[in-house]
């Protein structure tokens, strides 16, 4: 097991790890970096012989380098997305509004029916078809879509993927993707919602939580801003899913907030895991009950 103390101050615990040498270090230690955080030897002019002390703190056997192994989950998210997005295009999809059949199929819904020659098809997650929850959020309504919010998840992703470990990480995400979908169902659950909008709504709570429990201002780095332009657009544009955005957001900041306790308290890491995890599954049964109620939603 890895020491939880700063390697510059071993009185204090350490939440982050150093991008470029690997050491644990404090919120007194930590200065931001365009990605993640360094300490103070990485952030000081280095002399060849620092450069080699410091190169016997990497990972070792890592043979990929650090880029492939700080984003493979984000990058194989990022795949699914866009390998659905093709499929969707096959499926009668436009590179403009996506659609297709594979949206009617999949997308997220609480309840609707779809007419066909012969017969009144009635489908939702309230008519059990519960796979709607995780399946819309992988399918978009265009490429500019598409786009948004891949670029999001890249830029946000890569950095909690590797402070969080990937268990936690993935948690995280469709914890947050749950917690989206719930409010869809909470606000309107007649409205037919795709996108990943809900995963990276809390992708941007969590990193905010991450912040501001370090002392860091969220609005020093830009993601404050980034945050609050996005709630703009959330009530300023139509066509927007108010509840899967601020239910994304809300389900982020939890589920960001109880790791990170869990993990400042040293707690056991099965705990670190499970918890988070029971209120990821919390946020899909409330979102399967608030389907029920499609006919009057309870917060629309």
């Amino acid at each position: 097991m890895t020491s939880k103390n700063c390697y510059w101050h071993s009185d204090r615990y350490a939440g982050v790890t150093c991008q470029r040498c690997d050491r644990r270090i404090c919120a007194e230690c930590m200065h931001t970096a365009s990605v993640g955080f360094h300490c103070p030897a990485c952030i000081a002019p280095q002399s060849i012989h620092s450069r080699r002390q410091r190169t016997s703190f990497s990972r070792p056997n890592s043979k990929l380098g650090n880029f492939s192994e700080q984003s493979l989950t984000t990058r194989s998210l990022i795949s699914v997305n866009l390998l659905v997005f093709l499929l969707a295009l096959l499926k009668g999809g436009s590179l403009g509004s996506g659609g297709g059949d594979i949206t009617i199929d999949f997308g997220l819904v609480g309840y609707g029916r779809v007419l066909s020659p012969f017969s009144i098809d009635y489908v939702g997650v309230a008519e059990g078809e519960w796979w709607r929850m995780i399946t819309g959020g992988f399918l978009h309504a265009g490429v500019i879509h598409l786009a948004f919010n891949m670029f999001l998840l890249w830029m946000l992703g890569s950095q909690l993927e590797r402070l969080l470990g990937m268990t936690s990480y993935l948690i995280l995400y469709f914890g947050s993707l749950l917690s989206g979908a719930l409010g869809v169902m909470l606000l309107d659950p007649l409205a037919l919602t795709v996108g990943a909008s809900g995963a990276v709504f809390g992708l941007m709570g969590a990193t905010v939580v991450y912040q501001l429990r370090r002392g860091l201002s969220p609005w020093s780095n830009g993601i404050g801003s980034l945050l609050l332009i996005n709630l703009i657009f959330t009530f300023a544009r139509p066509n927007i899913s108010v509840g899967g955005h601020i239910g994304g957001l809300m389900g982020g900041l939890l589920i960001g907030w109880l790791i990170d306790e869990i993990d400042a308290r040293g707690l056991p890491i099965f705990i670190k895991r499970l918890v988070p995890l029971l209120i990821a599954i919390s946020f899909s049964v409330a979102c399967v009950w608030a389907s029920s109620y499609w006919y009057d939603p309870i917060l629309g």
